[in-house]
């Protein structure tokens, strides 16, 4: 079973508008640095569900996938939530 898990990332725009995730903080507290980010498209998260931008990200030399889930209401602040898909107990 894979969970969507929620994490907070420092993350920046460039000058052209692209949104570029940094780091990543994850449930025990860690703080992971982003080494790259290879690819960005939107896709679906096959394993937890959900839709969004999913960013292929190497962390130490390891590729995983970021989402980022888009708020559907185009006014206010919140633009979006950051997750990752995580294996669950059960």
């Amino acid at each position: 079973m894979t969970v969507k898990v929620y994490v907070p990332v420092l993350a920046a725009f460039t000058s052209d508008g692209m949104l570029i995730p940094w780091r990543i903080r994850w449930e025990d507290g860690a703080i992971y640095t982003i080494d790259k980010v290879v690819d960005c498209r939107p896709a679906a998260a096959l394993k937890a569900g959900g839709q969004g931008d999913r960013y292929t990200i190497q962390i130490d030399g390891h590729q995983s996938y970021l989402f980022f889930e888009r708020n559907v209401s185009l006014t206010g602040v919140n633009l979006g939530r950051w997750f990752v898909e995580r294996r669950g107990q059960g």
